[in-house]
């Protein structure tokens, strides 16, 4: 008897099976899928997945996020592909839907996170593995909101790429992960990932803080010069894209670095 699951897009998958021979497109969710047990179980992933580091030795490359070889992944014959709303497009999911089921998730929040670790736990039969992350990631969230109690909120801008200069609006995991911080998001009611004239930043918002995430585009010293001019008095800070930005069991790893940031900027 078939069994069946739900993604997070609301698509009912049927299988005869729980899906053992998996192609991965969103490097986080690789990432996740490992720490739950199921590297066996991994066949394909994009050159983008970089943990574990062994991995791009180990598993076939099958492009990137934004561009797949639909053949490379045909003959894997996976019984399932991992997607991301965000990450992948809409006609990559419909392309790779002829060759097998594609899960597409949609994470903007921690209870989003929450709830796609919760789905893997189910969809692969690793639920204790998966149970496992999930209480050691309530755990960690209540010390670290703890942790949180108290401090201000400071104005600040995340930005993500450079001509344009784009930065991280509202409705993303990124501002949800500032929020976690105390960090209020000047352009968080801009759209998604707003384009951002940098000599028009003071009169935009006048943040106090300003972030520059190592991804999706390696920001430079003169990057940093170039945009900490257009403020009053914004302190520009190198940060990690990764803790950010990726969710899964790599949030269990952002804390501790939040953490270390909080304390540097005390």
């Amino acid at each position: 008897m078939p069994i069946t699951f739900t993604d997070q897009l609301g698509t009912l998958h049927s299988f005869e099976q729980n899906p053992k021979r998996i192609v991965s497109l969103v490097p986080s969710q690789t990432e996740l899928l490992y720490d739950l047990g199921l590297e066996e179980n991994i066949v394909g992933i994009t050159k983008f997945c970089v943990h574990p580091y062994h991995f791009k030795s180990t598993k076939k490359i099958i492009g990137g996020t934004k561009k797949v070889h639909i053949e490379k992944i045909r003959l894997l014959e996976p019984d399932i592909i991992i997607a991301n709303k965000e990450e992948n497009t809409e006609e990559i999911v419909n392309s790779l839907s002829e060759i097998c089921p594609v899960w597409v998730t949609d994470v903007r929040d921690i209870a989003m996170n929450s709830q796609m670790i919760s789905d893997f736990g189910e969809l692969f039969n690793c639920r204790t593995e998966s149970k496992k992350i999930l209480d050691k990631l309530t755990f960690t969230l209540a010390d670290f909101n703890r942790f949180m109690t108290g401090k201000p909120w400071r104005k600040s801008a995340y930005f993500i790429w450079k001509d344009p200069y784009m930065a991280a609006g509202g409705d993303n995991f990124i501002n949800e992960m500032m929020r976690l911080n105390h960090f209020t998001n000047i352009y968080e009611d801009r759209g998604r990932y707003p384009e951002v004239i940098v000599p028009k930043l003071r009169i935009q918002g006048d943040p106090e803080l300003i972030f520059l995430s190592s991804e999706p585009y390696p920001f430079k010293d003169e990057d940093a010069f170039e945009i900490g001019r257009s403020t009053h008095h914004a302190k520009t800070i190198f940060v990690d894209g990764e803790m950010f930005s990726w969710y899964g069991s790599r949030l269990l790893k952002a804390l501790p670095y939040f953490r270390q940031l909080q304390e540097k900027l005390a």
